[in-house]
Protein backbone atom coordinates (compact mmCIF):
# COMPACT_ATOMS: atom_id res chain seq x y z
CA UNK A 1 0.00 0.00 0.00
CA UNK A 2 2.81 2.40 0.94
CA UNK A 3 4.51 1.61 -2.32
CA UNK A 4 1.37 2.63 -4.21
CA UNK A 5 1.24 6.00 -2.37
CA UNK A 6 4.93 6.58 -3.01
CA UNK A 7 4.45 5.84 -6.68
CA UNK A 8 1.56 8.32 -6.83
CA UNK A 9 3.63 11.01 -5.07
CA UNK A 10 6.52 10.42 -7.42
CA UNK A 11 4.21 10.64 -10.43
CA UNK A 12 2.67 13.89 -9.15
CA UNK A 13 6.12 15.36 -8.52
CA UNK A 14 7.26 14.31 -11.97
CA UNK A 15 4.19 15.92 -13.59
CA UNK A 16 4.82 19.19 -11.70
CA UNK A 17 8.46 19.21 -12.78
CA UNK A 18 7.51 18.53 -16.39
CA UNK A 19 4.93 21.32 -16.27
CA UNK A 20 7.50 23.80 -14.94
CA UNK A 21 10.03 22.77 -17.59
CA UNK A 22 7.44 23.04 -20.36
CA UNK A 23 6.24 26.47 -19.22
CA UNK A 24 9.70 27.95 -18.97
CA UNK A 25 10.94 26.40 -22.20
CA UNK A 26 7.85 27.77 -23.97
CA UNK A 27 8.80 31.26 -22.77
CA UNK A 28 12.36 30.81 -24.06
CA UNK A 29 11.25 29.40 -27.42
CA UNK A 30 8.68 32.18 -27.87
CA UNK A 31 11.36 34.79 -27.20
CA UNK A 32 13.83 33.14 -29.58
CA UNK A 33 11.19 32.72 -32.29
CA UNK A 34 10.40 36.44 -32.13
CA UNK A 35 14.12 37.20 -32.50
CA UNK A 36 14.36 34.73 -35.39
CA UNK A 37 11.50 36.41 -37.29
CA UNK A 38 13.01 39.86 -36.75
CA UNK A 39 16.40 38.54 -37.87
CA UNK A 40 14.88 37.08 -41.05
CA UNK A 41 13.17 40.36 -41.94
CA UNK A 42 16.21 42.50 -41.13
CA UNK A 43 18.37 40.17 -43.25
CA UNK A 44 16.03 40.63 -46.22
CA UNK A 45 16.06 44.40 -45.72
CA UNK A 46 19.86 44.44 -45.47
CA UNK A 47 20.25 42.39 -48.67
CA UNK A 48 18.03 44.86 -50.51
CA UNK A 49 19.95 47.79 -49.03
CA UNK A 50 23.30 46.33 -50.08
CA UNK A 51 22.07 45.94 -53.66
CA UNK A 52 20.99 49.59 -53.65
CA UNK A 53 24.36 50.65 -52.22
CA UNK A 54 25.94 48.82 -55.17
CA UNK A 55 23.69 50.69 -57.62
CA UNK A 56 24.49 54.03 -55.96
CA UNK A 57 28.19 53.17 -56.00
CA UNK A 58 28.04 52.61 -59.75
CA UNK A 59 26.46 56.04 -60.23
CA UNK A 60 28.98 57.60 -57.82
CA UNK A 61 31.93 56.17 -59.76
CA UNK A 62 30.54 57.60 -63.00
CA UNK A 63 30.04 61.07 -61.46
CA UNK A 64 33.55 60.99 -59.95
CA UNK A 65 35.08 60.05 -63.29
CA UNK A 66 33.22 62.88 -65.04
CA UNK A 67 34.24 65.39 -62.36
CA UNK A 68 37.94 64.48 -62.30
CA UNK A 69 38.15 64.02 -66.06
CA UNK A 70 36.83 67.56 -66.53
CA UNK A 71 39.70 68.72 -64.28
CA UNK A 72 42.28 66.86 -66.32
CA UNK A 73 42.87 64.11 -63.73
CA UNK A 74 43.33 60.50 -64.89
CA UNK A 75 40.40 58.34 -63.76
CA UNK A 76 41.64 54.76 -64.14
CA UNK A 77 42.01 54.57 -60.36
CA UNK A 78 38.33 55.29 -59.79
CA UNK A 79 36.31 52.05 -59.77
CA UNK A 80 34.68 49.49 -57.47
CA UNK A 81 34.76 45.72 -57.16
CA UNK A 82 32.82 43.03 -55.32
CA UNK A 83 33.43 39.48 -54.11
CA UNK A 84 31.80 36.33 -55.50
CA UNK A 85 29.37 36.09 -52.57
CA UNK A 86 28.27 39.74 -53.01
CA UNK A 87 29.03 40.44 -49.35
CA UNK A 88 31.90 42.90 -49.88
CA UNK A 89 32.16 46.10 -51.94
CA UNK A 90 35.52 47.84 -52.39
CA UNK A 91 35.49 51.40 -53.72
CA UNK A 92 38.68 52.98 -55.08
CA UNK A 93 38.81 56.79 -55.36
CA UNK A 94 42.32 57.79 -56.46
CA UNK A 95 44.47 57.27 -53.32
CA UNK A 96 41.54 56.30 -51.08
CA UNK A 97 40.09 52.80 -50.68
CA UNK A 98 36.80 52.21 -48.87
CA UNK A 99 35.16 48.84 -48.17
CA UNK A 100 31.61 47.86 -47.23
CA UNK A 101 30.60 44.44 -45.95
CA UNK A 102 27.50 42.56 -44.78
CA UNK A 103 29.47 39.67 -43.29
CA UNK A 104 28.97 38.53 -39.68
CA UNK A 105 25.19 38.84 -39.84
CA UNK A 106 24.89 35.10 -39.20
CA UNK A 107 22.66 35.24 -36.09
CA UNK A 108 20.15 37.60 -34.46
CA UNK A 109 22.10 40.54 -33.04
CA UNK A 110 20.72 43.63 -31.36
CA UNK A 111 21.81 47.25 -31.23
CA UNK A 112 21.89 48.48 -27.64
CA UNK A 113 19.29 51.22 -27.15
CA UNK A 114 19.79 52.24 -23.50
CA UNK A 115 16.42 52.39 -21.76
CA UNK A 116 14.62 51.27 -24.92
CA UNK A 117 14.28 47.69 -26.12
CA UNK A 118 17.37 46.43 -28.01
CA UNK A 119 16.84 46.61 -31.78
CA UNK A 120 17.40 43.35 -33.66
CA UNK A 121 19.17 44.46 -36.82
CA UNK A 122 21.56 43.53 -39.58
CA UNK A 123 24.73 45.60 -39.89
CA UNK A 124 26.63 46.92 -42.88
CA UNK A 125 30.15 47.93 -41.87
CA UNK A 126 32.10 50.59 -43.76
CA UNK A 127 35.84 50.58 -43.25
CA UNK A 128 38.88 52.45 -44.46
CA UNK A 129 41.13 50.30 -46.64
CA UNK A 130 40.84 47.21 -48.78
CA UNK A 131 38.79 44.53 -47.00
CA UNK A 132 40.72 41.69 -48.65
CA UNK A 133 44.07 43.07 -47.54
CA UNK A 134 42.83 43.69 -43.98
CA UNK A 135 41.65 40.10 -43.43
CA UNK A 136 44.21 38.32 -45.66
CA UNK A 137 46.58 37.05 -42.97
CA UNK A 138 44.12 37.02 -40.07
CA UNK A 139 42.58 33.87 -38.56
CA UNK A 140 38.86 33.62 -39.31
CA UNK A 141 37.82 34.06 -35.66
CA UNK A 142 39.80 37.33 -35.47
CA UNK A 143 38.75 38.84 -38.80
CA UNK A 144 35.79 40.79 -37.42
CA UNK A 145 38.01 42.46 -34.81
CA UNK A 146 40.52 43.38 -37.53
CA UNK A 147 37.71 44.94 -39.57
CA UNK A 148 36.29 46.84 -36.60
CA UNK A 149 39.72 48.37 -35.97
CA UNK A 150 39.38 50.04 -39.38
CA UNK A 151 35.64 50.78 -39.10
CA UNK A 152 34.52 54.24 -40.16
CA UNK A 153 30.76 53.81 -39.78
CA UNK A 154 28.03 51.20 -39.58
CA UNK A 155 24.48 51.09 -40.87
CA UNK A 156 22.05 49.16 -38.68
CA UNK A 157 18.96 47.91 -40.52
CA UNK A 158 15.91 46.84 -38.48
CA UNK A 159 13.22 44.33 -39.33
CA UNK A 160 10.35 46.79 -39.64
CA UNK A 161 10.25 48.99 -42.73
CA UNK A 162 8.47 51.70 -40.74
CA UNK A 163 11.35 51.89 -38.26
CA UNK A 164 14.33 54.06 -39.16
CA UNK A 165 17.74 52.66 -39.96
CA UNK A 166 20.59 54.01 -37.84
CA UNK A 167 23.97 55.25 -39.06
CA UNK A 168 26.72 55.39 -36.43
CA UNK A 169 29.93 57.26 -37.31
CA UNK A 170 33.04 56.52 -35.26
CA UNK A 171 34.87 59.84 -35.35
CA UNK A 172 31.74 61.62 -34.15
CA UNK A 173 31.71 59.60 -30.95
CA UNK A 174 29.33 57.04 -32.46
CA UNK A 175 26.75 59.78 -32.97
CA UNK A 176 23.58 58.31 -34.44
CA UNK A 177 21.81 59.49 -37.57
CA UNK A 178 18.28 58.22 -38.21
CA UNK A 179 17.36 57.57 -41.81
CA UNK A 180 14.44 55.86 -43.55
CA UNK A 181 14.95 52.62 -45.47
CA UNK A 182 14.54 54.27 -48.88
CA UNK A 183 17.25 56.91 -48.37
CA UNK A 184 19.62 54.79 -46.24
CA UNK A 185 21.69 53.22 -49.08
CA UNK A 186 22.48 56.57 -50.71
CA UNK A 187 23.03 58.53 -47.48
CA UNK A 188 25.23 55.87 -45.89
CA UNK A 189 27.46 55.66 -48.97
CA UNK A 190 27.77 59.45 -49.25
CA UNK A 191 28.45 60.00 -45.53
CA UNK A 192 31.24 57.42 -45.59
CA UNK A 193 32.80 58.95 -48.73
CA UNK A 194 32.56 62.43 -47.24
CA UNK A 195 34.11 61.25 -43.98
CA UNK A 196 37.10 59.56 -45.61
CA UNK A 197 37.71 61.71 -48.67
CA UNK A 198 36.77 65.01 -47.03
CA UNK A 199 39.81 64.83 -44.77
CA UNK A 200 43.48 64.42 -45.54
CA UNK A 201 46.54 62.31 -44.81
CA UNK A 202 49.36 63.72 -42.71
CA UNK A 203 53.04 63.02 -43.30
CA UNK A 204 54.44 60.64 -40.74
CA UNK A 205 57.01 62.14 -38.38
CA UNK A 206 59.40 60.60 -35.93
CA UNK A 207 57.84 60.63 -32.49
CA UNK A 208 60.03 62.00 -29.72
Amino acid sequence: MDNNFNSFDNLETSIRKSSVIQERINLVSTHMYKQFLEYQRSTMNAAETFVKITDNMQATVEYLKQSFSARGVATENIYFETDDQKTVLILHILWHTISFTTRWNNQPQALYRGVEMPMISNRIIALKGNFNEIVKNVDEENQLQAVLEQEVASLFIPAERGQNCIIKINHLGNKEFYINHMDAPREFLLKVIETICGGGIYHEELRQ
